[in-house]
């Protein structure tokens, strides 16, 4: 979904910048999260992230975000202080506003509120958080270890169209006082001996000017009498319920409540007020008038102790994670090595086998090439012993013929022999 918004930035100071981000249709966002244009600051491309349903809490969560912290420097980091604001655009003394400081860095590239301002007090119709559904925020940076100014005063009292349109004022009401007639001078040539006769000073009579103040104060006296507010009596307890009533929360729940101008309005109708039995001296009016900005002064105060304090407890529990985290990395180093060792001692005995199959095999080897030129041998032989075995067949057959002839012959000699024996 397109988001209709628009994104400004400018300086306050050569160390601060203020970016404005009003975003319409707010409550037709169905994005969970939105994120700003981006914007460079001191060298650093930032931008602002906002849930606008809230980042799993029932609060609108806010954060600034380093943009381009993938692409950064390995190791880089970078501190700021980070002032966020969303305005009630009906009253901005009212506004929500939270500070805090953080050192940038690749772990921790955005930092802010996760529980910035309830859901159903930014919904409000009585508040000015979403004027015609759109949401006003302000976001102060600076980069300055040494500077330490942002505050809910100092953003609900920096709205630069409005000093603009004050300035402009201003010297619209100069140039009118220039143009308008005055008391009629009288012309006077001073005895100064570096002034020519010519010169002449416009000095208004004294008389005069003591009439003037004397008719002016009288005016001004008779005007105050005629629009002073008189305050009843039951407006002078509910103002001073709703005191009480701040007076009993905490300083942190008064700064997170934004009920300070109606507490400004009560703190003036007790100034005002001046009971048949009571009337208050003018050192208690003006101290009346007075504690208004000095609870806001305690409420900051108390509001960036306990960010102080939720800082250090973040600290610390990031620590903790972190030190769990490498004992049970260290741990782990050292089964690992442990497994590496014995993963070594495996290849050792391995390599053991490997060396004596090795020699098994060269043996088998050399013994498979012994058998082969053996065979070799013999079968050259046989191969002779086959020509030899027909040769020594054509032999014995003569043989044979020749010992059947030599058989009958010596029968022959034998039966010769033994006739000649008959005879004698």
């Amino acid at each position: 979904m397109a988001v209709d918004s628009k994104f400004q930035y400018m300086d306050i100071d050569v160390k601060i910048k203020k970016f404005t981000w009003r975003i319409q249709n707010f409550s037709s966002l169905v994005d969970k999260k939105l994120y700003s244009e981006v914007f460079t600051f001191d060298s650093y491309k930032w931008r602002v992230l906002i849930f606008p349903k809230g980042n799993n809490v029932d609060h609108l969560s806010i954060y600034l975000d380093v943009a381009d912290s993938a692409t950064l420097p390995y190791g880089w980091s970078k501190y700021a202080q980070v002032g966020f604001g969303v305005i009630d655009q009906l009253d901005r003394e009212t506004s929500s506003t939270k500070v805090t400081h953080h050192c940038f860095n690749a772990r921790q590239a955005d930092w802010g509120f996760t529980s910035f301002l309830r859901l159903t007090e930014l919904h409000n119709l009585k508040r000015g958080y979403l004027l015609h559904d759109a949401c006003l925020v302000e976001v102060y940076v600076c980069t300055d270890k040494t500077l330490d100014f942002i505050s809910h005063e100092f953003i609900v009292k920096t709205d630069w169209d409005e000093l603009k349109a004050k300035e402009a004022d201003c010297v619209k009401a100069v140039i009118d006082n220039q143009k308008a007639p005055t008391t009629k001078p009288v012309e006077i040539t001073p005895p100064s001996p570096t002034q020519s006769s010519s010169q002449t000073v416009a000095i208004e009579p004294e008389e005069s000017a003591e009439e003037d103040m004397n008719t002016f104060f009288t005016s001004l006296e008779s005007e105050l009498s005629s629009s002073r507010i008189v305050y009843s009596k039951e407006e002078a307890k509910e103002a001073l319920a709703k005191i009480n009533e701040a007076l009993n929360t905490t300083p942190v729940n008064l700064n997170d409540s934004g009920k300070f101008s109606p507490l400004k309005q009560a703190f003036m109708i007790l100034a005002s007020f001046d009971g048949s039995s009571t009337t208050l001296t003018i050192d208690q009016k003006n101290e009346l008038l007075g504690l208004d900005e000095r609870l806001k002064e305690l409420a900051n105060r108390a509001a960036k102790a306990v960010q102080d304090k939720d800082q250090l407890t973040a600290k610390e529990s990031i620590k903790r994670t972190m030190t769990c985290n490498l004992e049970s990395s260290l741990i782990r180093y050292k089964e690992v090595e442990t497994e590496v060792k014995q993963v070594d001692q495996t290849l050792a005995a391995l390599r053991e086998e490997v060396e004596e199959a090795q020699k098994r095999k060269e043996k088998m080897l050399a013994e498979r090439k012994g058998i082969y030129r053996s065979c070799k041998e013999m079968k050259m032989e046989l191969d002779a012993l086959g020509k030899e075995l027909a040769e020594c067949e054509a032999t014995a057959k003569v043989g044979e013929e020749e010992e059947k002839s030599v058989e009958a012959e010596w029968g022959r000699i034998k039966d010769f022999i033994s006739s000649i024996e008959a005879k004698i």
